[in-house]
């Protein structure tokens, strides 16, 4: 399970920047299962952080990259286009939420779709500020550092961070922000710091990701939705995590009923493959002139070929559907332990993008260490988990939704195992 020549062998040649949640090193994954070097079976409730939301290695998806393998791999869209990259962008323009005329562009991944999300905002509002939120993620490039509401690892050490972007506290009742507070902040943020009329875009996932999987209030976003209105602000949906039918629907916006003008996705697009992509209201994805979108790989045709198979999955197989099922039964299990395991203090998540978190019974505090005991306890036992949020207390489950019956019923005993050890250590 440790691993310990190849990982001698990667400190030795890879820089500690990357960092590893576990020393497991793959040999060959399938579905919802992923055997290591040494021959260990695991199941995987990571899903490579919400991309293999198909499974590792769905049939249709490898069949369609190999049936693009033997036609050509790459030509750059911008110097020979393809018709795929043509289809692809019409099929998320008709299938992502708003009743008006969208476009789409590809790039290949999600922090590079947040970067052009932001240009795009820009170029369109001739305005510069940008806000986020705390306990956001959007990437690591520095645009995406900037935007993100989290210091440690991800902006430690790396000096100043582009300007014009503000914060505002992301509303989480239990850790005693209320919709109104955060309301509130953003009103003194227009009056102290930043004039509306200067902003060009709010940014927001409608699940926080790694913050905690803490969904937006829906008179949260109904309340962005209006000030970006009344201020001619572009609301833009980070969906990188929340797409394709993680939260039980194809986007997680649809359980607001409400339109963002611009939206981000990558992750369970390409079913394993990089790919990802901005789409919009086509008048402001039009904004910025030729030249001033793309990237050599952007749209990438194995990605593109890998993201219809995606999309044919979640419809002929009902993904949507069974990511409720899943998670209700997943839910159902936490909320069963919770005499055994007083720790637990919340469950929460909507479909199958899940979450648990601990407090210390004593101090009442987050306890991060709890955490990471059942993440250790799981991981003895063969289950692969997470954890993230801002205090590190939180385990956010993240399985394949085409997982089998027999292997998450597995899990779901392997995870109880592990919070009840935990708790016993």
């Amino acid at each position: 399970m440790t691993a310990t020549p190849l990982t001698d062998r990667k400190n030795a040649a890879i820089s500690r920047g990357v960092g590893m949640t576990t020393q497991i090193y793959a040999d060959r994954a399938e579905n919802a299962e992923i055997w290591d070097k040494e021959g260990n079976r695991y199941i995987d409730f990571a899903a490579g952080i919400a991309v293999v939301n198909t499974g590792h290695r769905h049939p249709r998806v490898i069949e369609a990259v190999k049936k693009q393998l033997d036609r050509f791999t790459h030509t750059c869209h911008q110097v020979v286009p393809y018709e795929n990259y043509v289809e692809l962008a019409e099929r998320l323009n008709a299938i992502t939420p708003g009743n008006f005329a969208k476009k789409t562009i590809f790039v290949t991944t999600g922090a590079e779709a947040v970067e052009n999300a932001v240009k795009i905002a820009r170029a369109a509002t001739g305005r510069q500020a940008v806000i986020a939120f705390s306990g956001g993620f959007h990437g690591r490039t520095f645009m995406g550092m900037a935007l993100t509401g989290k210091v440690v690892p991800y902006k430690v050490g790396f000096g100043a961070m582009p300007g014009d972007v503000f914060h505002a506290p992301f509303p989480v009742e239990m850790h005693g922000t209320s919709v109104e507070q955060s309301l509130g902040v953003l009103k003194k943020l227009f009056a102290a710091d930043v004039d509306p009329n200067r902003v060009a875009a709010i940014i927001v996932e409608p699940v926080q990701g790694e913050g905690g999987f803490y969904p937006v209030p829906v008179n949260f976003m109904k309340a962005l939705r209006e000030i970006c209105d009344q201020h001619g602000i572009l609301l833009i949906a980070d969906e990188v995590q929340t797409g394709f039918a993680r939260t039980g629907k194809l986007f997680a916006m649809e359980h607001y009923g409400i339109a963002a003008d611009l939206m981000t996705m990558a992750k369970g697009l390409g079913g394993g493959f990089p790919i990802a992509a901005v789409t919009g209201r086509a008048e402001i994805m039009d904004a910025p002139g030729p030249g001033g979108l793309g990237g050599t790989y952007a749209g990438n045709p194995l990605g593109v070929a890998a993201a219809h198979a995606v999309l044919d999955v979640i419809k002929d197989e009902d993904l949507c559907n069974r990511a409720e099922n899943l998670g209700a039964r997943l839910k159902q299990r936490l909320a069963s332990l919770q005499d055994k395991v007083p720790e637990i203090v919340d469950i929460r998540g909507p479909g199958f993008m899940n979450a648990v978190e601990f407090n210390d019974v004593t101090t009442k505090q987050p306890s991060a260490d709890f955490a990471n005991k059942v993440r250790l306890k799981a991981l003895e036992k063969g289950l692969i988990l997470l954890t993230c949020g801002v205090h590190g207390n939180v385990i956010r489950f993240l399985a394949p939704i085409t997982i089998q019956d027999e292997v998450f019923a597995e899990a779901l005993d392997i995870l109880e195992a592990a919070m009840v050890e935990a708790r016993a250590a």
